[in-house]
């Protein structure tokens, strides 16, 4: 299949006519359109996908809706609605070695101010055929199927996904099976199995065919509208993705205006409350300390002086009660011992006492300054257990005093740094706006979840009932010879048709993991990274071996180096099916670094097929990566953006080229 040319009529930011010729030649594959970021290159691929497949295209800005409210939606504001908007695509095929040129023109309008209708025309070889026309939808999957068409038009966005092992086994899936004629096999099959469901019935059990050919329209119609409900889940589960992403944008934003502080506020002020509180009951304490004996610790030493001074008064007042007293008991000693001591023993005792009297006679001639009463030192001792006391207890409070006060500081500059309402308030409201569109998205996905799961319930009870009946009608019949001999060979070659469908796959499954390796390999700036590559053939997965013969998960290679396994897996497919379709690539070089785009660049663009379009931005595409890419381009163009219209049109020639007047 090669693009030969497409027209777009007012269709979405493209205003008026406008033209690109696709046609490539031997050497020079490759179709550079370029366009800064809005300016409609996925509005070109999902032209190219709308006027293929209508209502069954993957356009990214679908999203959920309905097919003629995004048919509305295409239509250029400028435009008018009852003119409508037109896509037409020109491509040619080779049927059985001859060339088929095909003209499919789609438009759509309102014919009333609120009724939409489309328009579907297709020419073969220059000449209207109805039948084509009508068939359409059919038609276009024996030239390019809907799943395959994936492997070959995609963007940056359909990159990052593959980059998924999951959304890449179930891409393996569609390939192996689609693209490589495996499904054709297994298609024979089932036709071999109507075929023998349908034969003649005998006059006498006609109205049990009546009864199966009822049971299949009413089954084939139920499996399209599983299929429909299918989509329509996939569609809803895109728009929840969507959601959700920005969401996650929200949040972001919601956090780093400091949304987290924002939303504690309430918190972060109660603790600074309890904070001022537990200060203000230490301050109590404090206070109600220094309304008791602790502001005499300001005459400690004056306090001291009086306790020596009430020491020496109580020491004199005991002298004076005891003096008289002594003076008798010495003259009773000396008398008592007078004649047991000698003289010279008697004498030095009589002056020891006397001593001891004269010191007493000393202290109680101590003058009486204080005139302190008897317990008066009693009661300054106490007082200096009671200082102590309270002092441990005021630097107690003390020490906890100026801990609080640090603490109250650091909740103060908590709630301090709390943005204001007028501040975050537009924030608060983008972030709920964006959970109710996810509340809404899941609500959306779940119900279409379910509306799947009924229809799929209905589609395999009633093809059960079906191959009841159907059995039922072969055990009525079984006695034909005839049929015997049919469902016999039939069945036979179902058996052998089974075997090599088993046998496809594993041979494409070697081929695919040959090429996906040899294009990682090509492309990847770190050589040995990847030693081996093969798919699980239960889930379709990649499987990864390191040079260590260890197996590698993809989670643990880079984002480039994922986005590089992506287009590995997507040229790997095509050179299995023999680049035999167009391909078309929409900003691919996002998180690569300069080593890996120039290896994109001189080693898979010129190499991707016979006819490759690219839709580049000037930052993927450079002046640099425009003069390597040169060599193998047919046709340059610009898509220019009118900031005052809010228009687009098609120009002649790339940046640094002959276009470079055209630059927005």
């Amino acid at each position: 299949m090669l693009l030969h040319k497409i027209t777009l009529h007012d269709f979405g930011a493209y205003q008026g006519e406008q033209r690109l010729d696709l046609s490539t030649k031997p050497g020079r594959p490759i179709v550079l359109i370029g366009g800064l970021n809005g300016c409609g290159k996925t509005t070109l691929l999902d032209a190219i996908q709308l006027v293929l497949y209508g209502p069954k295209a993957e356009c990214s800005g679908r999203g959920s809706r309905p097919y003629n409210e995004y048919l509305q939606q295409c239509i250029n504001r400028n435009a008018d609605p009852k003119a409508g908007a037109s896509i037409t695509l020109e491509f040619s095929i080779v049927v059985e070695g001859v060339e088929q040129h095909y003209r499919v023109v789609r438009n759509w309008l309102f014919t009333g101010e609120k009724t939409l209708r489309e328009f579907l025309t297709v020419l073969v070889n220059g000449k209207f055929s109805r039948t084509v026309t009508e068939t359409w939808a059919d038609h276009v999957e024996s030239i390019l199927p809907l799943d395959v068409a994936a492997l070959f038009f995609f963007d940056g966005e359909k990159i990052e996904e593959l980059a998924d092992p999951r959304s890449a086994a179930r891409v393996i899936e569609s390939a192996i099976h689609s693209l490589l004629g495996v499904s054709a096999v297994k298609s024979l099959g089932q036709i071999l199995k109507t075929f023998e469901n349908r034969q003649q019935l005998s006059g006498a059990h006609q109205d049990v065919l009546d009864k199966i050919r009822e049971q299949e329209d009413e089954y084939s119609h139920a499996k399209q509208v599983a299929e429909d409900a299918n989509q329509m889940a996939s569609a809803a589960r895109s728009d929840l993705d969507r959601c959700k992403k920005e969401l996650q944008d929200s949040e972001r934003k919601f956090e780093r205006a400091g949304g987290v502080e924002y939303e504690r506020r309430k918190e972060l002020e109660a603790a600074r409350n309890a904070l001022k509180s537990q200060a203000q009951t230490t301050n109590k304490a404090l206070v109600s300390l220094s309304e008791g004996a602790l502001p005499l610790l300001l005459l400690q030493e004056q306090l001291e002086e009086v306790k020596r001074q009430a020491e020496l008064e109580r020491e004199a007042d005991d002298a004076s009660r005891v003096l008289g007293v002594l003076e008798q008991r010495d003259k009773w000693l000396l008398q008592q011992i007078t004649k047991e001591l000698p003289a010279e023993a008697r004498t030095a005792l009589r002056k020891k006492l006397a001593a001891d009297r004269k010191k007493r006679a000393g202290v109680v001639d101590l003058p009486q300054n204080l005139g302190l009463p008897h317990d008066a030192l009693t009661q300054l001792i106490t007082l200096e257990q009671v200082l102590a006391g309270d002092t441990n207890r005021a630097n107690e409070l003390l020490k906890d005093a100026s801990k609080l006060a640090e603490d109250l500081e650091i909740a103060q500059r908590r709630v301090d740094a709390v943005p204001d309402d007028e501040v975050i308030g537009t924030l608060v409201m983008e972030r709920q706006a964006a959970l109710e569109k996810v509340a809404v998205a899941e609500a959306q996905v779940k119900r279409a979840e379910a509306i799947h799961a009924e229809a799929t319930a209905r589609h395999v009870r009633l093809k059960e009932d079906l191959d009841r009946s159907h059995k039922s009608r072969r055990e009525a019949e079984w006695r034909s010879e005839w049929l015997k001999r049919v469902i016999h060979y039939s069945d036979k070659t179902r058996s052998t048709l089974t075997k090599l469908s088993d046998e496809m796959l594993d041979h494409h499954i070697e081929v695919v993991e040959a090429a996906v390796l040899k294009s990682f390999n090509t492309l990847m700036r770190k050589q040995g990274l990847i030693r081996d590559i093969s798919i699980d053939t239960s889930k379709y997965t990649l499987v990864l071996t390191g040079p260590d013969n260890e197996p590698v998960d993809p989670r643990r290679l880079s984002a480039g180096e994922r986005q590089l396994l992506a287009v590995s897996l997507l040229w790997g497919l095509a050179k299995a099916a023999g680049n035999r379709l167009p391909t078309i690539i929409d900003t691919p070089l996002g998180r690569l670094d300069s080593q890996h785009r120039k290896h994109l660049v001189d080693r898979y663009f010129p190499e991707a097929g016979r006819q490759v379009l690219l839709l580049s931005t000037d930052e993927e595409i450079d002046e640099q990566l425009l003069k390597r890419l040169k060599p193998n381009i047919a046709h340059t163009y610009t898509l220019v953006h009118d900031d005052k219209t809010l228009a687009t049109s098609v120009e002649s020639g790339y940046w640094w080229t002959s276009g470079a007047a055209y630059v927005a």
